[in-house]
C-alpha cells in the first residue's frame, strides 16, 4: 500500500502526520474531530493551510466530475484498513438510507437537527429544524433519530426496508439497548435514578418497537468524510443558525458541493 500523509484540523494535536496511529491518538473519542488522508506530503501541507470544509468541497467536485484529480484527498476509515478517493458512499443495507445528526453550540445551548435521505445511493431529500434555545448535543441527536423513525414509517408501510445512520452511539444505545431495561424498571435506571432526555427516548422507543423488524440502525463515525453524515451535519447547523423550530424540507438545489461549503458543527 502506498504511503499516506494525514492532516488533523481538529483534535488533541493538529498538523500533518505520517503515521495513522498518531492521527488516531489525537482524534479518537472526539466528536468534533476533523482529519483526512492524502497521497503526498505536499498535498497534505497545502490542505492544512486551508480548511477541512474546503478539502471536502474539493473532493466533492472531483466526485461530481467523475475524474480523479492529480491532488485528491483520500477518505480515511476509522480502522485505517482502506482508503477511497471520494467521500465514503452510502451504505446499501436498505431501500431507504437516512442519515441524521444534531448540532449544539455551546453545549448546552442553541441546538438543531438535520437529516439526509438517500434512495439507491442517490441523495433525494434534506431536512432541518427542531431548534431548541437550550438543548444539548444529546437531545439534538435523539431528535434526529426520532425524525428519521417518523420519516421511515410510510416507506416501511410500502414494504421497503429503511436504514437509519447516526454518529451518536449514546442515542443508538439508549433506544436499542437500554430502553427495554429502563421500561421494566418503571423508566428509571434502578433505585429511582433519573434518566436524562427521557421523553424523547420514550417516543423513539415506541416507534422503534413498532418498526424494528424492517429497520436497520447503524452507527457511523462523525466528521469522517461520510457524505450523508456530513450533509446531515450541515443541515443541523443550518437549523441552529436559523432557529428553525419545525422540521422542514430543504428547498434549495441539492448541490453537494455548495452544501458541504456551509458551516459545519
Amino acid at each position: 500500500m502506498s504511503k499516506k500523509y494525514y492532516v488533523v484540523w481538529k483534535g488533541a494535536k493538529t498538523g500533518v502526520f505520517e503515521q495513522w496511529n498518531d492521527v488516531k491518538s489525537h482524534t479518537q473519542g472526539r466528536a468534533d474531530a476533523q482529519y483526512m488522508g492524502f497521497a503526498s506530503k505536499a498535498e497534505a501541507e497545502a490542505a492544512f493551510q486551508s480548511t477541512y470544509t474546503k478539502a471536502l468541497t474539493k473532493r466533492s467536485m472531483s466526485k461530481s466530475s467523475g475524474t480523479k484529480p492529480a491532488a485528491s484527498a483520500s477518505y480515511v476509515k476509522a480502522d485505517s484498513t482502506a482508503v477511497s478517493n471520494s467521500l465514503a458512499p452510502v451504505k446499501q443495507s436498505a431501500d431507504i438510507n437516512i442519515y441524521c445528526d444534531g448540532a449544539c453550540s455551546p453545549n448546552p445551548g442553541k441546538s438543531g437537527t438535520g437529516m439526509a435521505v438517500y434512495q439507491q445511493q442517490q441523495l433525494i431529500e434534506l431536512w432541518y429544524g427542531l431548534y431548541e434555545p437550550m438543548g444539548t448535543n444529546n437531545t439534538a441527536e435523539l431528535n434526529g433519530i426520532l425524525a428519521a423513525f417518523k420519516y421511515a414509517q410510510d416507506h416501511i408501510k410500502q414494504g421497503k426496508t429503511v436504514q437509519v445512520l447516526s454518529d451518536s452511539k449514546y442515542s443508538i444505545d439508549c433506544i436499542t439497548k437500554w430502553a427495554k431495561g429502563w421500561q421494566a424498571k418503571g423508566w428509571t435506571r434502578g433505585k429511582g435514578e433519573e434518566i436524562k432526555n427521557l421523553e424523547i427516548i420514550k417516543q423513539c422507543f415506541v416507534l422503534y418497537q413498532a418498526l424494528k423488524s424492517h429497520l436497520i440502525i447503524s452507527h457511523v463515525k462523525g466528521h469522517a468524510n461520510i457524505e450523508g453524515n456530513e450533509l446531515s451535519d450541515r443541515m443541523a447547523v443550518l437549523a441552529r443558525v436559523k432557529c428553525t423550530k419545525g422540521f422542514v424540507h430543504y428547498q434549495e438545489t441539492l448541490d453537494i458541493k455548495t452544501i458541504l461549503a456551509m458551516a459545519s458543527g
